[in-house]
Formats: structure tokens, C-alpha cells, sequence
């Protein structure tokens, strides 16, 4: 695994009147998941492009979004949000393997 992963899964909410997004790196070593970008708006419609852009996977879950938000950019996620974080990455390795 890279030393400095790209940034990977992006959650985004469509449900709200506010878009927001947030992106997550993949855990490096035995750390957890990090938060890399997070915003609303412009700012999040801008996060989903550069990660569509980029071929990452792009998962909609607005209730995940609303707990990542909670989370400081640039800290791993905390361990209360680890099953749900495990479940959106489980998707993309589907997805992944999927393609291959």
C-alpha cells in the first residue's frame, strides 16, 4: 500500500438542501480511516467531481455524511463510526473486484 493513498470513498448527501460531501483516506498501517476533505456546497460538489475525476467511488449515504462532519479534517475516524466506515468500504471493494 502507497505511503500516501489517494483520498478514497466519498460519501455525499443528495438528500438535503445543502449538498455536502466527505472524503476519507485509506487507513495507512494499523491507523483508522482519515478524514481529508469535508464541505458543503460549491466546496462539496467540488469534492465529488475531483473524486469522480480521479475514478474513485462515490457513496451516497447522507446519515454517514452527517456523522463524518462531526469528525476534524485530517483526523482518523472515531471508533464509534468504524462498523459503518467498514460497511461503505466493504461496498467499494465489491465494486472493485467487481470491475476487475
Amino acid at each position: 500500500m502507497p505511503l500516501n493513498p489517494p483520498p478514497s470513498p466519498v460519501a455525499e448527501s443528495q438528500m438535503s438542501v445543502r449538498p455536502s460531501a466527505v472524503a476519507l483516506s485509506a487507513a495507512v498501517g494499523n491507523g483508522a480511516p482519515k478524514v481529508v476533505a469535508k464541505g458543503y456546497g460549491a466546496a462539496a460538489e467540488a469534492i465529488v467531481r475531483r473524486a469522480q475525476e480521479s475514478g474513485l467511488y462515490v457513496h451516497t449515504s447522507s446519515d454517514l455524511v452527517k456523522l463524518l462532519m462531526h469528525v476534524d479534517l485530517d483526523s482518523q475516524i472515531p471508533p464509534k463510526l468504524y462498523l459503518a466506515v467498514a460497511q461503505m468500504l466493504a461496498w467499494v471493494h465489491q465494486l472493485e473486484r467487481q470491475q476487475k
